[in-house]
């Protein structure tokens, strides 16, 4: 059976491809995929980006308006889900979520450079194959404080002009 596949298509910047493993988070790829489908990300943004770390987005809209979807068990060791030992490395697709380790919905992170402390912590649930130049370009952008709560804001925004599942 074939991993899905998906594209990100980043205005100004390019398109990352990536492969999803359902195999290591099934209801997070299944979720991701289902949002992608409905044309969720469509028009929201990589909202912080650290360079040497990692880009996230899924959440917000240029205009830093948030924009929900329902939350998902989390699928990560540290959450009782053995099966997800997918470490995060530099292109690894991952889930963002708060203190609560059920918390995921909509936002992603895609690894910059390998981040071994977020291993079994985080739902890693794919792996950019093709775009990392794409990654890097957007890893570059100059950041600074939205507000007095949100830190590594993109001082332009970093659209997300869609997500499309190229296969299943």
């Amino acid at each position: 059976m074939n991993n899905p596949i998906i594209k990100i298509n980043v205005r100004d910047f390019g398109t990352m491809t990536a492969e999803l493993y359902p195999e290591k988070a099934p209801k997070t790829v299944a979720n991701f995929v289902k949002l992608a489908e409905e044309g969720f990300f469509s028009g929201l943004i990589f909202h912080r980006i650290i360079k040497g770390f990692m880009i996230q987005g899924g959440g917000y809209d240029e205009n830093m308006e948030h924009k929900e979807a329902e939350a998902i068990k989390g699928e990560f060791k540290a959450n009782g889900f053995m099966q997800n030992d997918l470490k995060h490395t530099r292109g690894v697709l991952s889930m963002a979520r708060t203190q609560d380790p059920d918390s995921a919905s909509s936002q992603f992170f895609v690894m910059h450079m390998d981040a071994p402390h977020l291993d079994a912590q985080y739902a890693g649930f794919g792996k950019v194959t093709e775009g990392l130049d794409v990654l890097d370009a957007i890893a570059s952008v100059k950041t600074g404080n939205f507000g007095w709560y949100m830190q590594d804001v993109p001082k332009t925004p970093v659209i997300i002009d869609s997500i499309e599942v190229v296969s299943k």
